[in-house]
């Protein structure tokens, strides 16, 4: 898959069919118009490199890259939203879209806006289309419950906890590849040896916590149960993703851990105790033993 991130730089060697839209959560809605690019010659993605302003993002720039390569997509142009904000809506159809990109078939959602002051919307790109001989395929919203799927209603299920929910939207298990950093080492004094993630600074922070996770280290799934949060009783300066994997052994600081969260099993607690803390540890990865039963997220 090739990557462009400058408009200067934006070349398609053939036409291409291109989905359009910020992906900011890769949720299912997004799968959909990814999957009806893919039916096409040379798939692309036109997207951006931040999600709205202000969201705290649900997928790392890496993470979504492999998904895109995943959904069958070709090339990717990820463009700073800044060097787009000022220009005319019908001109980034006719110059960037159909010139630079080449595209040959567009899709997008029905709520797909783009131009200065977001003036340009599915109406307009259907007239530009039709104009060009540009194919225009124009997806409906996907819904769970009735209602539409979107980034905000994942959001708002992680930070809640409810990972179930969040994992339902999305379509897969929510969670992030991060490398794992050195940490205060006392699981180990503990018996239950962690490692420890970083959570990085614009990336959402589910409700701080204990949750059952599957983790990919080493080419291999091991069931974890995962605190998210400040670490209360040993206390930690930034936000941390702490797991024990209690099947796995061996050293993994500097590589990539893949974490996906299933289910939150309890509230952060600041014990009494290391002794304390060691308990319920145990407890709850018993709890995450059970919970991860079956087949692991691929």
């Amino acid at each position: 898959m090739h990557l462009t991130t400058t408009l200067d730089d934006i070349h398609s060697p053939t036409p291409c069919s291109l989905a359009l839209g910020a992906f900011d959560g890769l949720h299912r809605g997004h799968m959909a118009v990814l999957h009806a690019a893919a039916q096409g010659e040379c798939p692309g993605v036109f997207t951006f490199s931040s999600g709205p302003k202000g969201a705290p993002a649900v997928l790392t720039p890496e993470d979504k890259l492999l998904l895109l390569e995943k959904a069958g997509i070709e090339q990717v142009f990820r463009i700073d939203f800044g060097d787009l904000r000022d220009m005319d809506a019908q001109r980034f159809v006719e110059e960037v879209l159909f010139e630079k990109c080449r595209a040959s078939r567009i899709c997008c959602g029905e709520d797909f806006r783009f131009g200065r002051g977001a003036a340009g919307d599915t109406t307009l790109l259907a007239s530009l289309c039709a104009k060009a001989g540009v194919e225009l395929c124009v997806l409906p919203p996907v819904l769970d419950g009735g209602e539409k799927i979107s980034s905000t209603r994942i959001r708002a299920a992680i930070e809640d906890g409810d990972i179930p929910t969040a994992n339902r939207l999305l379509g897969r298990p929510f969670g992030f590849s991060l490398p794992v950093i050195h940490g205060n080492h006392i699981g180990h004094s503990l018996g239950t040896p962690t490692i420890n993630q970083a959570i990085p600074q614009g990336f959402i922070l589910p409700k701080f916590g204990v949750y059952a996770a599957w983790c990919y280290a080493k080419g291999e799934f091991y069931y974890g149960v995962a605190n998210i949060g400040v670490k209360p009783t040993v206390g930690s300066d930034y936000v941390l993703c702490e797991t024990w994997m209690p099947e796995f052994s061996g050293d993994l600081y500097g590589y990539p851990v893949r974490l996906s969260l299933l289910e939150f099993i309890r509230p952060e607690t600041k014990f009494p105790s290391l002794d304390a803390l060691k308990e319920e540890i145990k407890r709850n990865a018993k709890q995450a033993q059970e919970i991860t039963k079956g087949v692991p997220p691929r």
